[in-house]
């Protein structure tokens, strides 16, 4: 199990971002939302989960491949991060096929990511995910209020 758990939180790096727009944001209201989540990624790619905690509302809810159930609030997910600060090595990442849909004060960020991450042992390790953040308007700042993580499905021998 904490094999699965280090390599459901194996994110994070630096490299370039696809964005696809869909009408309802402005181009700098999508841009502004994947520069936060690519800062966030960028910070736990070095082994810095705060990135991501910066972001999160405190009500926020998240969900990846190693947690069991739901995680409710920042604190619970500052939680769970905590054994994996200074740990995660992202050697590069790549944002792929990102989506903002804007509705009022509500934006929902979609895209896959692609990452080379070190192994504790330092083996490479390659992973592809599918990532969902909801972000909510608060005052001046965009917050994540539900964060979700799941590894995409591998390709079949045909593809």
């Amino acid at each position: 199990m904490r094999r699965l758990l280090f390599l459901a939180i194996t994110l994070g790096g630096g490299a370039v971002v696809a964005a696809v727009r869909s009408p309802s944001p402005t181009a700098g209201q999508a841009d502004e939302i994947i520069a936060l989540e690519r800062a966030a990624l960028d910070r736990w790619g070095k082994g810095d989960p705060k990135g991501f905690l910066e972001i999160y509302a405190p009500e926020m809810t998240y969900f990846d491949p190693g947690t069991e159930q739901r995680a409710d609030g920042r604190d619970a997910v500052a939680e769970y991060y905590r054994p994996f600060t200074g740990k995660i090595k992202v050697l590069r990442y790549e944002m792929i096929g990102t989506k903002v849909q804007r509705h009022g004060d509500v934006a929902v960020l979609t895209y896959n990511l692609s990452n080379e991450s070190l192994q504790p042992d330092g083996k490479p390790l390659a992973l592809r995910w599918n990532s969902t953040s909801v972000y909510v308007k608060m005052g001046r700042e965009w917050k994540v209020i539900h964060s979700h993580w799941s590894l995409t499905a591998p390709r079949s021998a045909k593809q």
